[in-house]
């Protein structure tokens, strides 16, 4: 069955009409005929969005009653059974109520698009997990629904919906979004300009970024290799030399002038070998052009000029930045130099050639090239074909010299001929010079035929040598380009190895920079299953291989769907998909295989480690605990046994004030020791994950009084400022109480005489804002995360406060009830503790 196709309607904000113009789809699709039902689909009491429905036919919603409340969510096995062609299911970040077959509502969806059902969806850019935390930045508010991005990047369409934020808050004040009692608060809130203006922006980059990986898939593809200047990108080319660090700034520069251009840094190690590139200077780079938001890497290639443009053209560059020659001028009579060589063949690259202080200045290191290019190998041939003719008609015209004078000179010029072009052209200059020597210095001359018997010697001699001479001179060359190739491999593997180190994840980080080294389409990991393990007749079929990891389009799945497979062990296989390697290639690859074993192998321990982290935290709050309630437990429990144990004595007879006030102190440290053991239970839940949380409608108007009549005499002076008008928050009543008397107490505790606390409230966006006011001391912000650690008083030096567990405590059982506490400067001296809560009737605050 084929899998159904997902389309995605994107938006920067509640409100931009994602809803609306997924139903526009829905119509036009169901006027075409396609069967179209709606799974879900909320209206946020929006009545135009209800009217678009109009006829669509609705599936009946699952009703669940999770802690004594109905919430109404997606009937998936109704849709499943009716198996519509189209789904029409709104708000993909959407978290289930417990008790759902999944989590999320991306799931649900999943098991749609599996089922062959195709489905349209919507999500606000916040929801997205890679910007949830520039979000928070950006608007104070943190998303806490929240969707993969690959679930997104994976859909087959993505459309944006937009809306300039004028339009948007034209929308707001016209009650098309909230509620006219939630308008004020939303447009001086979340809605303002600048927030939506950058939400738009974090929403058309994100898609920008989808749309060029759909680009470069469509190039792969089709085959395209010319550069399509869609998107700036500036690749500068890295040798290794002084010079790359002006070179990485000056590409910086250049990028900067392109909002959103992308920043490349690319080193080619050549396979014969590259002369001057130092390894610390292009570790030292490699950080530069991180710390300037530019990638790095490394490739191989025998042809400079030709690899540079190969990979600015496979990452779709538009501008190239080289260094100008460090040659000196002589070498450059003898060639142009990759530069002016890259600039000449670069087509529609824009090539920029960059002026330095080691320009002109020459190598530091200049040596031979290692191995016999064919330039060189001709050359020789030329060599052979002009040089020993020419010998032979200086020898002719200078004074006459011996047949062993003759036999030498002809020996040092085929010796010449091998070390500049190798076997081949020293063999043609070895027979040829021995023709040569025969017809014109050999008696009889002008004949082939030899009269003295030493003479034959003396030329079998000359071949044998001239022979031998060229064989050692090529074999001198393999090894030295054998040698450069193990050099560069192991530039690449310290390339790869210093990646991971400075904190990339270590598998995908290995396979990413194997397909990229040697320019493959896609690299898998594949691991045999346990029922196919010592079977070599399961290990041939597709489905006793599972893909551990993987990187590229259209990873194989198993061995034989690749074009290289390389065994790591019994179970593990790393297969390459793209093109044949060559045999020299290989040494290489199961190097990079190796440590991608090692980096599985750590990723798996890691989960483990993870998976023992809760019950390692759980051991040292343990320890913490009983550290830091030895002396608390014992303070109420001593003042309470003293005060009940006088009331018993016989010996002293107590007044009716006396007994009274020992009651109190009774009744005081009772109290205290119940509060210390209910914080310490909560804390335990919270931290166990168990604490059972039942939300329901409260008012704070009701809630703030019970919290400081639970206080006592020290609250009677705290003023309240709670507006009429304030809506319900949803939120756990025993709870909420428990919080608003942590944070009260607190602010009791760090308020000046004779400068109470004060308590206001307002709401907006969804959310009901409790503020506790105090003026005291205050906390520096660099400190605020502090305060919320258990187990510790900032700045305390006395045993006498509790164990530090009222805000920590506080902070977990407010996240619990679906809210945040957030700690802010009191205007003129002292330290706000913000208590947000949903409210029970958000209005719209999501869509």
């Amino acid at each position: 069955m084929p899998r159904g196709e997902l389309r995605i309607y994107l938006g920067a904000a509640p409100g931009v009409g994602k809803t609306y113009a997924m139903l526009e789809e829905a119509h036009r699709r169901a006027e075409r005929g396609t069967d179209v039902v709606i799974g879900f689909v909320e209206t946020h009491g929006r009545p135009h969005t209800a009217a678009m429905i109009g006829e669509l036919e609705q599936m009946p919603r699952r009703t669940v009653h999770y802690r004594g409340a109905e919430f109404a969510e997606m009937d998936l096995d109704a849709v499943l059974a009716r198996r519509p062609e189209v789904a029409v299911v709104d708000e993909l970040a959407h978290t289930n109520v417990p008790g759902s077959r999944h989590e999320k509502r991306w799931q649900d969806i999943r098991e749609l698009l599996d089922a062959g059902v195709t489905v349209l969806s919507t999500v606000n850019v916040q929801h997205l997990e890679s910007v949830n935390d520039v979000v928070a930045q950006i608007t104070g508010t943190t998303q806490r629904e929240t969707v993969p991005d690959e679930v997104v990047r994976a859909a087959g369409q993505v459309e944006l919906v937009d809306m300039t934020p004028e339009a948007l808050r034209r929308r707001m004040a016209h009650g098309n979004i909230y509620r006219p009692d939630k308008i004020d608060a939303a447009l001086g809130n979340y809605f303002r300009v600048g927030n939506l203006t950058a939400l738009r922006e974090l929403a058309l980059l994100w898609l920008a970024d989808k749309v060029d990986d759909q680009l470069d898939a469509y190039r792969a593809q089709q085959g395209i290799s010319d550069t399509w200047e869609a998107r700036e990108r500036v690749v500068v080319a890295l040798t290794g030399g002084p010079e790359g660090a002006t070179l990485i700034r000056r590409a910086a520069r250049i990028a900067d002038r392109s909002k959103g251009a992308d920043l490349l840094a690319v080193h080619v190690a050549r396979s014969d070998g590259l002369a001057g590139a130092d390894p610390a200077q292009l570790a030292r780079q490699h950080v530069l052009v991180e710390s300037l938001g530019g990638s790095y890497h490394h490739v191989l290639g025998t042809d400079i000029p030709a690899a540079l443009l190969d990979f600015a053209r496979g990452v779709n560059a538009t501008q190239l930045v080289l260094g100008a020659s460090r040659r000196g001028r002589f070498a450059q009579l003898f060639s142009r130099g990759v530069g002016v060589t890259t600039a000449a063949l670069s087509g529609p690259i824009d090539v920029h050639l960059v002026t330095h202080p080691e320009a002109g200045r020459g190598r530091l290191a200049t040596g031979m090239p290692a191995a016999l290019s064919r330039r060189r190998r001709l050359f020789g041939f030329a060599l052979a074909g002009l040089g020993m003719p020419l010998l032979t008609l200086l020898l002719r015209v200078l004074p006459d010299l011996s047949l062993t004078n003759d036999i030498l000179l002809f020996l040092a010029g085929v010796v010449g001929v091998a070390l500049v072009g190798g076997l081949w052209p020293a063999l043609v200059a070895a027979l040829g010079g021995s023709l040569l020597l025969n017809w014109f210095f050999t008696p009889p001359f002008r004949t082939l035929t030899i009269a003295q018997g030493d003479n034959l010697l003396a030329l079998g001699v000359f071949v044998g040598v001239a022979l031998a001479v060229s064989w050692v001179v090529d074999v001198a060359a393999r090894r030295t380009r054998e040698a450069a190739r193990a050099s560069a491999d192991a530039q690449t593997l310290a390339t790869v190895a210093g990646g991971v180190l400075r904190g990339e994840r270590p598998l995908p980080a290995l396979l990413d920079r194997l397909r990229e080294t040697f320019g493959l389409r896609a690299v898998s990991v594949l691991e045999l299953s346990e029922e196919a393990e010592g079977r070599p007749d399961r290990a041939r079929d597709e489905g006793a291989w599972r893909v551990v990891a993987s990187v590229g389009d259209r990873p194989a799945g198993s061995p034989s769907a690749g074009e290289t497979a390389v065994p790591v062990d019994e179970r593990l296989t790393v297969v390459l998909s793209g093109r044949r390697l060559e045999a020299a290639d290989r040494r290489i690859v199961e190097a990079f295989a190796a440590q991608a074993a090692v980096a599985l192998r750590q990723e798996r321990l890691a989960e483990e480690a993870a998976t023992a982290r809760p019950l390692a935290e759980a051991d040292r709050m343990r320890t913490a605990l009983l550290a830091a309630v030895s002396h608390d437990l014992r303070t109420p429990l001593a003042s309470a046994k003293a005060a009940v144990s006088s009331l018993r004595s016989p010996d002293v007879e107590f007044d009716a004030d006396d007994r009274t006030e020992l009651l109190a102190t009774a009744e005081e440290s009772l109290d205290r020791l119940a509060r210390l053991v209910a914080n310490l239970l909560d804390m335990s839940r919270l931290q166990a994950g168990v604490l059972g949380v039942t939300t329901t409608a409260i008012g704070l108007e009701d809630a703030v009084p019970r919290a400081l009549d639970d206080l006592g005499a020290p609250a009677a002076d705290v003023a309240t400022d709670l507006p009429a008008d304030l809506p319900a928050a949803r939120a756990d009543p025993g709870l909420l109480e428990r919080v608003l008397v942590n944070i009260v107490a607190n602010a009791l505790r760090q308020s000046p005489p004779g400068q109470p606390p004060m308590i206001t409230a307002s709401a907006h966006g969804g959310q009901v804002e409790l503020r506790v006011i105090d003026t005291g001391p205050g906390i520096p912000a660099d400190q605020w995360e502090h305060v919320f650690l258990p187990f510790q008083r900032l700045g305390d030096r006395d045993n006498t406060t509790g164990v530090g567990l009222g805000l920590a405590l506080s902070r977990g059982l407010a996240e619990a009830m679906g809210g945040t506490i957030t700690p802010e400067t009191t205007p003129g001296g002292g330290l706000t503790m913000v208590l947000r809560l949903p409210a029970a009737s958000p209005g719209g605050a999501r869509e």
